[in-house]
């Protein structure tokens, strides 16, 4: 059903995150001036907390295809052809080396959250894609029929045709519909940035990016900021009941000595690089969500994106890769909505929202499922390395290690979308084990 004679589409987006402003460039790009998108975001400003994040291939195409790849690449440290080079946690020797070809144009993009906030958040101004309002966080969404009236916390609201919740792990639109527990990952995580400089003349390895891995626990480094930077992030082991007063922020923090203790048997360079590290660097207890099997509600006027629907742990480097990923399939099925051009599978706001979900769902699950046993390698803990002494699981995990990333870096997300239309979501690329 064509939408040409009739006024914009009202989307609201809740979240002015990395997923909610990439989702309101990619609905402005194939929607143009048929929708009209105004983005809540519940802090005073648009601003990410937190250290570095990694787009992979996959995800960076996307960021071209909306006319935004050369501020990526400005933008971006650079891995000098190795995505990661996994090191032995004692003595740093080598495990396996995952190679990349970060010559071309479009490549990996590991960068600072904050960097990355502002690039897109600068093109959102610029296109006039939307607009962007602070300090508005969402207490209910009520169902008026054809729309949804949105009440925030300060006691405004707002009319909208959809609702789009990108507001992250803690998601208030999500949470209004279905109510999911985290559940402890066993893991807490340390994180810091330093400078290269700091780094640069003792530095023993060809790239910045590295992680030694230990039984249990795990240390990585790569380089953002067109690498004057390092993101230092240190995953380990800790009991429940050590964690229980720890909490799932980007804000709290441990003393160094802490890091120090963790970490005490890892090899040297380790050593160095958390010397550097702040003297309090910040801590994060890692929980894990359960698979969400519906991602939207009231008749396609509510729609999930990106942690609000797939939260997932970090080990694959894919979350917000995912999150992209979610905001350009959106974007096309909204925008065949308001161009006409597939009433079959895109003719109401509710077909839209569950092709949406087709086309999205089998992979970012699969991309959730595989972070754990990610994760669970790099700490040599799965059933088959659990039993084994370090030195018979470095050859195992590192054939694993080798194979993990291909089907997430060579999807082709508009591949997956047209194969969409064509079966069920079992032909879906990506979907398989």
């Amino acid at each position: 059903m064509a939408r040409e004679n009739q006024r914009p589409l009202r989307v609201a987006i809740a979240g002015g995150g990395i997923g909610g402003l990439f989702a309101t460039l990619a609905i402005h790009y194939h929607c143009l001036d048929k929708v009209e998108i105004n983005v809540y975001e519940q802090a005073s400003q648009y601003k990410e907390i937190g250290a570095g994040v990694g787009l992979g291939v996959n995800a960076a195409k996307l960021v071209h295809k909306i006319g935004l790849g050369d501020n990526l690449n400005e933008i971006a440290g650079h891995r000098k052809g190795i995505w990661i080079a996994f090191r032995r946690f004692d003595d740093g020797g080598e495990i396996t080396t995952i190679t990349l070809d970060d010559t071309k144009h479009i490549r990996q993009a590991p960068c600072a959250r904050s960097d990355l906030l502002d690039l897109l958040r600068f093109a959102v101004e610029k296109r006039k894609a939307a607009t962007l309002h602070t300090k508005k966080r969402i207490s209910k969404i009520a169902d008026q029929g054809n729309s949804v009236t949105i009440h925030f916390e300060d006691e405004t609201t707002a009319e909208a045709d959809v609702v789009i919740g990108a507001d992250g792990i803690h998601s208030a639109v999500r949470n209004q519909f279905t109510q999911t527990e985290p559940v402890y990952s066993g893991q807490v995580a340390y994180r810091g940035v330093i400078s290269t400089k700091d780094v640069e003349d003792w530095w023993p390895l060809h790239s910045y990016s590295a992680m030694w891995c230990g039984k249990y626990r795990h240390f990585l480094v790569f380089p953002i900021s067109r690498n004057q930077s390092l993101n230092v992030v240190a995953f380990s082991d800790t009991k429940s009941e050590e964690a229980k007063d720890m909490v799932e922020s980007w804000v709290t923090t441990c003393d160094r000595k802490e890091v120090e203790d963790a970490y005490k048997e890892f090899d040297p360079t380790v050593q160095r690089l958390i010397a550097l590290m702040p003297k309090e660097p910040g801590r994060w207890k890692i929980n894990d969500r359960e698979p969400l099997n519906q991602w939207h509600y009231l008749q396609g006027k509510v729609i999930l994106l990106g942690d609000a629907a797939h939260a997932m742990l970090p080990h694959l480097g894919a979350g917000a890769g995912q999150a992209i990923e979610d905001g350009w399939v959106l974007g096309r099925t909204l925008g065949e909505l308001v161009n006409g051009t597939d009433a079959k599978h895109c003719g109401s706001l509710e077909a839209c929202a569950a092709f949406y979900q087709k086309v999205r769902l089998p992979r970012a699950q699969k991309v959730q499922n595989k972070s754990r046993e990610a994760g669970a390698t790099y700490d040599m803990k799965t059933d088959e390395l659990l039993p084994r002494p370090y030195e018979e699981c470095v050859p195992i995990a590192a054939k694993i290690i080798s194979n993990q990333m291909k089907f997430v870096w060579e999807a082709e997300l508009d591949a997956i979308y047209d194969e969409a239309k064509e079966g069920p979501n079992h032909s879906l690329n990506g979907t398989t084990p």
